[in-house]
């Protein structure tokens, strides 16, 4: 198996090049041979090349017949920049899963909407912090076939009992860029997931306002909260769940797991794929 490593969104500093040498080596242990996109390191600014460069560096990934799938590496940004670059109708017929998290989210859901085709969030450099063991162990029983230990999520039900649908969002951020583009999923019975790195509650009450003001919580079947990593920590008389009761009916299911964002342990979900959540 050959995976490309891509960086679609902001660049890596210098000093983040043993993270990426020890993934490769991580990845080349399981027995997974890597090949680096060109442009992965900030050169200028936040910038590890052009927009049209970055989005050249994943066409080729899906171009070369020996990738086998892609692994976004980046976050930040500047991801939402590739977009208008890609070829979807090359990436539609591919058979390669791309597989990012954080401001990849702005590409995962583009895949999806303009392709129908799933994508993974999940940031494989999680192999590399600080619960690399548990996530190389994930990982490795993900090559052997088995998926449950990267996949298999616990949750409880905030409000409602049941939710069944394809799984769109991600990061809460990231997601709403997409608002007003063609690269915004039809939200029509889906289940949106929503996470965020950053953010108080003044930031995610705005982005929840923005997502009831465009309809949004009208559409979907049900919401999935993962984790919302500074504001979880900022111990703020609001929790998430109660913004969003402020915009959201007393019937529409809501569920949270604490496995899916940005902290090291966090396991993968397929966007852009059905998932049914049952109150246990």
């Amino acid at each position: 198996m050959e995976v490309g490593l891509a960086a679609c969104s902001n660049g890596h500093n210098k000093e983040w090049a043993p993270q990426v040498e020890e993934l490769v080596k991580v990845l080349n242990g399981m027995g997974v041979q890597t090949a680096l996109a060109e442009h992965i390191v900030a050169t200028k600014d936040e910038f590890s090349g052009t927009d049209e460069e970055r989005a050249a560096d994943l066409m080729s990934f899906y171009k070369d017949d020996s990738i086998d799938a892609i692994y976004d590496i980046s976050g930040g940004d500047l991801a939402n920049g590739v977009l208008k670059y890609l070829d979807f109708d090359i990436i539609g017929k591919s058979n390669k899963t791309f597989w990012g998290y954080s401001d990849l989210t702005t590409v995962i859901n583009a895949i999806y909407a303009i392709t129908g085709k799933p994508s993974v969030l999940y940031q494989v450099k999680n192999m590399v912090y600080s619960e690399a063991e548990l996530q190389q162990e994930r990982f490795r029983k993900y090559l052997a076939g088995t998926t449950e230990e990267l996949f298999k999520l616990q949750y409880k039900f905030l409000q409602g009992t049941q939710m069944k649908g394809v799984v769109v969002g991600g990061n809460i951020r990231c997601f709403t860029k997409l608002a007003g583009t063609k690269y915004w999923p039809d939200l029509n019975g889906k289940i949106l997931l929503l996470e965020a790195y950053g953010g108080g509650s003044g930031q995610i009450a705005t982005l929840f306002n923005q997502l009831e003001q465009i309809g949004v919580f009208e559409q979907v079947a049900g919401v999935l909260l993962g984790t919302f990593t500074s504001y979880e920590k900022a111990n703020l008389e609001y929790s998430v769940y109660d913004l969003l009761k402020m915009h959201i009916s007393d019937t529409l299911p809501v569920a949270k797991t604490t496995e899916i964002g940005h902290g090291h342990d966090s396991k993968a979900i397929v966007i852009g794929r059905e998932m049914e959540f049952i109150a246990k």
